[in-house]
């Protein structure tokens, strides 16, 4: 399984560098104003790539983060109740 993994991303990588030296040629984009900036397409891909990924990464990586807090505080919580009840029940003698 690893062997197919570690395939699947040398794949990925030869795609991605074969398309970059393909179309590596400059991009204008016209910004505000007379402000223009040339750019080569597959920086500006990455970069919207980028741009679009990450408030997605965060918005999932702090839910993950909000739902190991609540498991670990609910886990916390069943481990001292199972304690609580045992010791209580030690305490009391069985009544005949």
């Amino acid at each position: 399984m690893q062997f197919l993994k570690t395939l699947f991303w040398v794949l990925l990588a030869v795609f991605i560098a074969l398309f970059a030296s393909r179309n590596w040629s400059d991009v204008t984009l016209n910004l505000w104003g007379d402000i223009q900036v040339d750019i080569k397409i597959p920086v500006l891909m990455a970069v919207m790539f980028l741009i679009g990924f990450l408030p997605t990464l965060l918005i999932e990586r702090t839910r993950l983060w909000s739902m190991r807090r609540r498991v670990e505080a609910q886990e916390r919580q069943q481990a001292a109740g199972a304690t609580i009840p045992a010791s209580a029940a030690a305490d009391e003698s069985p009544v005949i």
